[in-house]
């Protein structure tokens, strides 16, 4: 089964035999985003440690749903929850790892990379707003690319989504039209255009649509082969989606002042940031039921850390900077038992 297969399963078992009775304990549910990456890592894990991890590829609010009534040792959200809701839940969240949103196009003799675009731009396209390729607006940031008369198919997501959240995050900060008429949320009342679910739905729809545009997770479109965009950056510097420019957006975000990491990584200023980048999240108990699994479910996460970026970029994934995931293991001190010991110190 290919690993976009993977990614689109509603609910995902990572076990293996059971070589103890903590490897069955040791339970997970949120989004499908970092699904293909967990995988991996359980596996690995399991081999080096012979405990297993099982993760529940059931969507981010299911996964939210999950640690909020305690039925999973941990949860995984692409839209990371507010430091009020944190409290509100007895809940300590930070982010895992890092990936990208872009856009991608099919446009006869249009190579990927060869179109650019603007925030402005493209709030425009998903407003109806600007209707043709040719328009004026595209026009005047292509002026060495041919582009077509003929009109823009939008695709978005049918379905709720972090990836659509993380976009319209984006399209609300670069546009006041948008955040006003249509605003930032896993789902909204797209103004124009087709829909299709999961990642997988738009990229196929873009893929047999001519002239048309969506948005997809960057480790599908890469993977895919698919034409995407270059964008032009909070800097006014014109970028296109790589590891580099996820990682520069990362590390020019304040995480130092997030509360809860409560961090939208959209818009993010420096001149190699990529504009769209996204992280994804890891929700745990302050004060879990089970002090001895939680521990284990953090020296997992602590172990990915240590381990798994080579892994996480083989799947097109982009692990967090050092100094983040210095920050992150303090925050791992707030899980305590009901001794009120921290049920993980790092070494």
């Amino acid at each position: 089964m290919s690993k976009l297969l993977l990614r689109s399963a509603l609910v995902v078992a990572v076990v293996g035999a059971a070589a103890s009775t903590l490897a069955a304990d040791i339970s997970g549910a949120g989004a499908t985003f970092p699904y293909p990456v967990y995988s991996k890592w359980a596996d690995t894990y399991k081999k080096d440690t012979g405990i297993g991890l099982n993760y529940q590829s059931i969507g981010s609010g299911g996964g939210i749903k999950q640690i909020v009534a305690r039925t999973v040792t941990f949860g995984a959200t692409d839209a990371p929850l507010k430091a009020e809701d944190l409290e509100k839940n007895g809940l300590v969240q930070w982010p895992q790892v890092m990936g990208g949103i872009v856009l991608v196009i099919n446009l006869d003799g249009v190579a990927p990379g060869d179109l650019v675009l603007d925030g402005a731009t493209v709030a425009k396209i998903f407003l109806g707003e600007v209707k043709t390729w040719n328009d004026p607006a595209i026009a005047k940031l292509n002026p060495g690319v041919k582009l077509p008369e003929g009109p823009i198919a939008v695709v978005h997501r049918s379905d709720g989504s972090g990836t659509s959240f993380n976009f319209t995050d984006y399209l609300s900060k670069v546009s006041a039209d948008w955040k006003s008429k249509v605003g930032a949320a896993p789902a909204v009342e797209w103004p124009v255009g087709l829909a299709a679910k999961g990642n997988e739905g738009v990229a196929n729809t873009v893929a047999n649509t001519k002239g048309s545009v969506g948005y997809v997770e960057y480790a599908y479109a890469k993977q895919n082969k698919m034409t995407y965009a270059k964008l032009i950056n909070h800097d006014g510097k014109t970028v296109a989606p790589n590891s580099e420019s996820f990682q520069a957006a990362a590390a020019n975000a304040d995480w130092a002042n997030a509360p809860g990491f409560y961090q939208i990584l959209t818009d993010q200023k420096g001149a190699g940031s990529w504009p769209i980048t996204a992280a994804t999240f890891i929700l745990i108990p302050k004060q879990p039921q089970d002090a001895a699994v939680a521990g284990e479910a953090l020296k997992f996460f602590d172990w990915a850390f240590k381990n798994g970026s080579k892994e996480a970029e083989a799947l097109d994934y982009i692990p967090l900077p050092g100094n983040v995931v210095g920050l992150i293991r303090k925050a791992w001190l707030d899980v305590k038992s009901a001794e009120g010991k921290p049920v993980y110190e790092t070494k």
